[in-house]
C-alpha cells in the first residue's frame, strides 16, 4: 500500500497527470463550443492565422517556423493557441528585464586587456575577428595568461574534480544541468559537507527539469541544511507555459577563483561508467587555471544572485594575484543564452566551419542541426576540408537518433565522414579545426541548445588542449564504424520516411 501511495504521490506522476489534464480540458472545451458557436470557432481560427503570420515575420530558424506552421495549419483551432502557450524560442520580455542584471553584472565585472587582443592579431587576423565576436556578444574577454587541460572522459573529469575539491580554501561553485545521487555526487557531496564545516563558501545551482527524474523535491533544502547553499534554477511548474523551453544546461565547476571547469559532463554515475545505460559513456571536460577562471566565477555569481534575488561583492571572489599562468596559446570562456537574439554557439561553430582549411573534427552527441548548419558543414567538405563527425551508435534518445540519423545522407553526399561510437553513447561536444582552434563545452548540435538553453564553453586558439582535443577524437574514431550511402539507403522505406517526418519536427524536440 504504502509503494502504491508513493508512486501515486511521485512528482513526475503528478506533473505527467497535471499536464494531461491541462491537455484534455483545453481540448474538450474548444472541441465542445465549436460544435455549438461558430463565433467560437472564428477566433480561434484567427488566432492561428495570426500565430502563423508571427511566425513568419519573427527571427526564428526556418526550420523552427515550418515545425510549427505544420501543425497549425493542420488543427487551426488547437493549434494557434498550444503555440501561445508553449512555442515561443525565447523568454518573454518580462523575464528577460528581470534577468537582465545578468547580463549587467558580467558588462561590469569583465574587461578586455588591450594588450592581450593586440598579440591575438598579431599572431591571426581570423583568430582575432573569433574572439572579438565572442567577447562583444557575450563579453567574455580573451586570456593569454591561463592554461587548459582537456580530460578526455568523464572519468577522468572525475578524477580530477575530486582532487581539485579536496585542496579548496576559500570558495567552491557548482552549477550543473543534472545531478543525481549515486557514487558520483555522493563522493563530491562528503567534499562539499567538509568543505562547508571547514569555513569554505559552498554553493550549488542545478536545473529544475534536469534533475526532475534524479533528485528528490525539496533537495535544495536538504542541501541548506548541510551547510550547502543551493539554488534551483527555473523551478518546474506542471502548468503548460514558455518556462518550459529555457533551461540551465550549462556546466560550470569554480574553484578559489584558481581553477574552472567545463564541459559535457554532469554529475552522475552514467558519466563515469559506474552505472551502464547505453554502453560506455563517452565524455570529456575542459579544466581551466588562471586569469581566465573569472569569466567562469562571474558567469556563475551573475546567475547566483539573480536566483538568488541577492547583491554580492564580485571583488571577494578576484583570483588571487599568483594566478596567471605560463602558457602559450589564448583561451576565451564564453557563455550563450536565450536572453537576446543573438546564437552566439552557433555562430562560433559556423566560424569555425567556415573558416577551417584543412580539417574540422566534431563530436556531438545530437546532430539535429538547422539549415545554416547543414549548408557549412557541406560546402566544408566540398572545398576539400576533412569533415568528420562522431555520433553515438547506442543512443539515449530513440527520436533524437533518428532525426540525427536523417542528416546523414546529405551530409554523405557532399564528402563528409560520418562516424558511430561503436561502444555506446558519444556525449562530448567538442570542435578542433586544423590543428589551431578547439571549442569544448556543453553546446549539442540541436535547437535547444543553440536557441533555447543557457550554455558555456571554452574557445581556444594555439593551446597545447587544441591537440588533446583531435588525438581524443582520432582515438575514438578508431573504435567506431564510418556510416556509408549503402547503408543508409539500404534502410527500409517506411524507416526512411519516418525519419523525414520527424525531421521537420525536430526544432521542436
Amino acid at each position: 500500500m504504502q509503494s502504491i501511495k508513493n508512486i501515486l504521490f511521485d512528482r513526475v506522476v503528478i506533473v505527467v497527470l497535471s499536464i494531461l489534464v491541462q491537455l484534455l480540458t483545453i481540448i474538450t472545451v474548444i472541441w465542445r463550443f465549436s460544435n455549438y458557436f461558430v463565433l467560437f470557432d472564428v477566433i480561434f481560427t484567427v488566432i492561428s492565422i495570426l500565430a502563423v503570420v508571427h511566425i513568419l515575420n519573427s527571427r526564428s530558424d526556418p526550420a523552427y517556423k515550418i515545425a510549427w506552421i505544420v501543425p497549425i495549419m493542420l488543427l487551426p483551432i488547437f493549434g494557434g493557441l498550444f503555440y501561445l502557450m508553449v512555442g515561443g524560442t525565447g523568454l518573454s520580455d518580462r523575464m528577460k528585464r528581470r534577468m537582465s542584471q545578468i547580463t549587467e553584472k558580467m558588462k561590469e565585472c569583465l574587461s578586455q586587456n588591450q594588450k592581450t587582443v593586440s598579440l591575438l592579431r598579431q599572431e591571426s587576423i581570423i583568430a582575432y575577428n573569433q574572439g572579438r565576436y565572442i567577447e562583444k556578444y557575450t563579453l567574455c574577454p580573451v586570456y593569454n595568461n591561463s592554461s587548459t587541460e582537456f580530460l578526455p572522459s568523464g572519468e577522468a573529469f572525475f578524477e580530477q574534480l575530486v582532487k581539485e575539491l579536496k585542496s579548496a580554501e576559500k570558495f567552491i561553485f557548482l552549477e550543473f544541468f543534472i545531478i543525481e545521487e549515486g557514487i558520483m555526487w555522493n563522493t563530491i557531496l562528503d567534499i562539499l559537507k567538509d568543505k562547508a564545516r571547514e569555513g569554505v563558501d559552498v554553493r550549488v545551482v542545478y536545473d529544475d527539469v534536469g534533475c526532475m527524474f534524479k533528485l528528490p523535491v525539496g533537495y535544495n533544502k536538504k542541501l541548506e541544511d548541510m551547510g550547502i547553499k543551493c539554488c534551483v534554477f527555473n523551478p518546474f511548474i506542471p502548468i503548460l507555459s514558455l518556462r518550459l523551453n529555457n533551461r540551465d544546461h550549462r556546466k560550470i565547476v569554480v574553484i578559489d577563483g584558481r581553477t574552472a571547469f567545463t564541459g559535457g559532463a554532469n554529475i552522475a554515475d552514467e558519466y563515469i561508467n559506474r552505472r551502464e545505460r547505453f554502453g560506455h559513456w563517452r565524455d570529456c571536460a575542459i579544466e581551466v587555471k588562471g586569469a581566465a577562471v573569472w569569466s567562469f566565477t562571474v558567469m556563475f555569481l551573475s546567475m547566483w544572485t539573480f536566483l538568488r534575488k541577492t547583491k554580492e561583492d564580485y571583488e571577494r571572489f578576484m583570483p588571487p594575484s599568483d594566478s596567471e599562468e605560463e602558457c602559450y596559446g589564448f583561451v576565451q570562456p564564453f557563455d550563450d543564452s536565450p536572453l537576446d537574439d543573438e546564437h552566439v554557439s552557433e555562430a562560433v561553430y559556423l566560424n569555425l566551419i567556415n573558416q577551417a582549411k584543412k580539417y574540422i573534427y566534431i563530436e556531438t552527441p545530437y546532430l539535429i542541426a538547422d539549415n545554416k548548419m547543414m549548408v557549412s558543414l557541406c560546402l566544408a567538405a566540398k572545398r576539400g576540408v576533412d569533415v568528420r563527425i562522431l555520433t553515438p551508435d547506442i543512443p539515449d534518445k530513440k527520436y533524437a537518433f533518428a532525426v540525427t540519423q536523417s542528416s546523414y545522407e546529405e551530409l554523405l553526399l557532399s564528402g563528409v565522414s560520418i562516424y558511430q561510437y561503436t561502444p555506446g553513447f558519444n556525449h562530448g561536444k567538442t570542435f578542433v579545426v586544423d590543428d589551431c582552434y578547439a571549442v569544448v563545452g556543453t553546446i549539442n548540435l540541436d535547437y535547444r541548445s543553440l536557441y533555447l538553453h543557457f550554455e558555456c564553453g571554452v574557445w581556444m586558439y594555439n593551446t597545447k588542449s587544441v591537440e588533446q582535443v583531435k588525438d581524443s577524437t582520432l582515438k575514438a574514431l578508431e573504435v567506431s564504424r564510418e556510416i556509408t550511402m549503402e547503408h543508409v539507403r539500404s534502410l527500409s522505406k517506411l524507416r526512411r520516411i519516418l525519419r523525414t517526418f520527424l525531421k521537420i519536427f525536430a526544432p521542436l524536440m
